[in-house]
C-alpha cells in the first residue's frame, strides 16, 4: 500500500535554532525525546525503544541547524522523515516541521505519536 505524505507544523517560541538542532541532529539530543537509546555510526542513526524494538535511518540530506532528513532502512526510497527548522525574523519565533508518510489509515495515529513526542521536547526545553 502506498504511503501519503503529510506535514506538521510546531511553536517552539523563541529557542534558538542552535539548540533546537541539537535535540533533532544528535544521538544525545534524540535521546532526550525521540528514543530510549540513540547511536550514530557514519549517516547511520540506530534507535532502541523499551520493549526492545529497534530500527535504524540513514542521513539522506542534512543542511546544519536547519533540516535533517532520514529514510528507515526498511523503507522505500522516496519515503523518509525530515525535521526542519524555521525562524521568523519578525516575530523571533522558532517552528519545527515534520514531514513523514502512513498509510492513509495511520496518518491521524502517526501525527498523534509525533505530537506526543515534540511535547516531551517542548517539556524539556521549557517552552
Amino acid at each position: 500500500m502506498e504511503k501519503e505524505k503529510f506535514q506538521i507544523e510546531f511553536d517552539f517560541k523563541s529557542i534558538p535554532p542552535a539548540l533546537l538542532w541539537s535535540y533533532i541532529a544528535t544521538p544525545s539530543g534524540l535521546k532526550e525525546w525521540f528514543a530510549d537509546e540513540v547511536s550514530l555510526q557514519g549517516k547511520r542513526f540506530t534507535f532502541k525503544w523499551e520493549g526492545g524494538g529497534e530500527q535504524s535511518a540513514s542521513i539522506v540530506a542534512q543542511r546544519t541547524e536547519s533540516s535533517i532528513r532520514m529514510r528507515w532502512t526498511n523503507e522505500p526510497m522516496r519515503q523518509y522523515f525530515e525535521l526542519k527548522i524555521l525562524t521568523s525574523e519578525l516575530t523571533d519565533s522558532t517552528s519545527l516541521i515534520i514531514t513523514d508518510f502512513a498509510a492513509p489509515e495511520d496518518v491521524t495515529d502517526q501525527k498523534e505519536l509525533w505530537t506526543s513526542q515534540i511535547d516531551t521536547l517542548r517539556l524539556i526545553l521549557g517552552c
